[in-house]
């Protein structure tokens, strides 16, 4: 089995840090602290997602502003937010682009790296410090909303 104690995988569609492997079972415990009991078999005869072998995983995520919003203005704060952690790598460096034109907002797909360890304290913190700079910088985060046109008929 390629993987070992103190691995966070998901395999037989369960995630967790792998505790014990033993002779025909392996131990996982789970993000939420549930001891999960996987046979071999499944780990064997399926696939196997080790995020700890590679020692750092990118971190997908999507911030939206408004049509009225400067892109630019909005990447170089997302950029400064990045640039401030020093748990995001400088190599690779971080990815901000324009991904999409949505119905109600102009959004951006952005992918700093960091060690497997710093995943999820970076993941969040991103989230909030991006909303938190947003704000001060009266970049708006637009929520979805439809317009609707009434025709009064005579």
């Amino acid at each position: 089995i390629p993987i070992k104690v103190h691995d966070l995988i998901t395999a037989a569609g369960e995630t967790g840090v792998v505790e014990e492997i033993g002779i025909f079972t392996t131990t996982i415990i789970s993000v939420d602290n549930k001891t999960i009991i996987i046979p071999n078999s499944k780990l064997t005869g399926d696939n196997i997602t080790n995020f700890t072998t590679k020692g750092t995983l990118r971190v997908d995520l999507v911030f939206g502003i408004g049509y009225s919003d400067d892109i630019d203005k909005a990447r170089k704060v997302i950029k400064e937010v990045l640039d401030n952690d020093s748990r995001i790598l400088k190599d690779p460096a971080p990815d901000i682009f324009v991904s999409e034109l949505a119905d109600s907002s102009v959004n951006f797909t952005v992918r700093p790296w960091a060690r497997t360890a710093d995943y999820w304290e970076v993941y969040f913190d991103t989230i909030e410090s991006v909303k938190k700079k947003f704000d001060e910088q009266n970049i708006s985060i637009p929520f979805p909303q439809t317009d609707v046109h009434l025709f009064q008929n005579s």
